[in-house]
């Protein structure tokens, strides 16, 4: 089974001004560590990433040498491969910075980082805007909605999307007090940014009492959601399948059920097209590419879509696919994942461990897949 690759990062000074009085940890560590104060981000990592020991197997972390990550990793027995240097002294917050884009650029499904609104900020500061992550919180502030409301909670999320639960993405605010007029008895708060932050996703209350979701309500709204959102000059290519079908029914399109069309500005502009006609669509101009899975099975790609090759799946950019699938259908995997069989190794290897799928009316999910 193919390991769900999940990027950990600690900073190890985070919290270390809480206990000393300081009102934060920004420039007060040393201060902290020579009054005695015992570091408890490890700890608090320790109690998240206990969660997650019965899929052990099931999980390779990638992360930073010693306090940031690989330490903690090697004593709880997790695979793990470990990425960077560091220096002899402290960590910095360029520590955190390099370590975020040597993470995503490594392809992880989900960064989860240690610390409080600083460490949430360095995040910001680099991190791509799609890339999902979830705080552990470690540190003395903590206003900032990318934080679990717990390091256990963190664990169970992260559990949770490992098993192939609903996992609904959101976007969540950095914000930070400024420390040293908070010492000055000043509440002063700083917005800094949004974070893609994976939130418990699943079923309303409602489909627990005997509700059922309704398939044709959920494809008006994903309709009316996508036609808000239109690019201009991009096109949207829409793959086979009666999710599709019925999405571009709901947007006044003719599409055919079966085959693979292509939508630019609001209009059809190829119906039914053949691998060649695709590519030469989609080749050197912006493009989303919209799939949906087999219901039961779970295949996104190779299955019914083979118009949609390898060398489409480059033009286009992984990146820039979207999976549009009920929670409804999504339930009949039971929990496993997506697939993918594009015809070549190298290339499902290259795809995410989850990817986002669209659900609802400005909800997506975050849904593992695999080879």
């Amino acid at each position: 089974m193919a390991r769900f690759h999940i990027g950990l990062i600690i900073n190890p000074l985070a919290g270390l001004g809480g206990p000393a009085a300081f009102k934060g940890s920004d420039g007060m560590a040393e201060q902290a560590l020579a009054l005695g104060v015992e570091a408890k981000a490890a700890q608090r990592t320790r109690t998240a990433l206990e969660q997650l020991l019965a899929l052990r197997e099931r999980i390779e972390f990638v992360s930073y040498p010693g306090a940031m990550g690989g330490e903690l990793l090697a004593q709880m027995g997790f695979e793990h491969r470990l990425l960077g240097e560091l220096g002899d002294g402290a960590t910095t917050a360029e520590d955190t910075r390099r370590a975020v884009r040597q993470l995503q650029d490594a392809g992880v499904a989900l960064i989860l980082f240690a610390g409080g609104d600083g460490t949430a900020r360095d995040v910001c500061a680099v991190v791509n805007a799609s890339q999902p992550v979830l705080g552990i919180p470690a540190g003395v502030k903590i206003q900032s909605g990318v934080y679990a409301i717990s390091p256990r909670a963190a664990g169970e999320l992260t559990a949770r999307l490992v098993e192939g639960g609903l996992v609904r993405l959101a976007s969540g605010e950095v914000r930070d007090i400024d420390e040293a007029a908070l010492r000055e008895d000043r509440v002063t708060a700083r917005w800094y940014g949004e974070l893609c932050v994976p939130q418990e996703g699943g079923y309303v209350q409602a489909v627990k009492q005997g509700g059922m979701e309704s398939e044709e309500l959920v494809l008006a709204d994903l309709a009316a959601w996508l036609e808000s959102e239109w690019e201009p000059g991009v096109r949207y290519v829409f793959g086979p399948g009666s999710t599709l079908h019925g999405l571009a029914q709901n947007l006044g399109l003719e599409t055919t059920l079966l085959g693979v069309d292509m939508i630019e500005d609001g209009q059809v502009i190829a119906r039914d097209v053949n691998e060649a006609e695709l590519f030469a669509l989609v080749d050197g101009h912006p493009t989303y590419l919209l799939v949906t899975a087999i219901g039961g099975q779970g295949h996104i790609i190779g299955r019914g879509n083979q118009q949609i090759s390898p060398r489409v799946l480059r033009a286009v950019g992984l990146e820039r696919l979207r999976v549009v699938a009920t929670k409804r259908k999504l339930a009949t995997l039971e929990g496993r994942p997506l697939l993918v069989d594009s015809g070549e190794v190298t290339l499902d290897d290259a795809f995410p461990d989850a990817v986002r799928v669209w659900a609802g009316y400005k909800e997506e999910l975050l849904y593992p897949l695999a080879r």
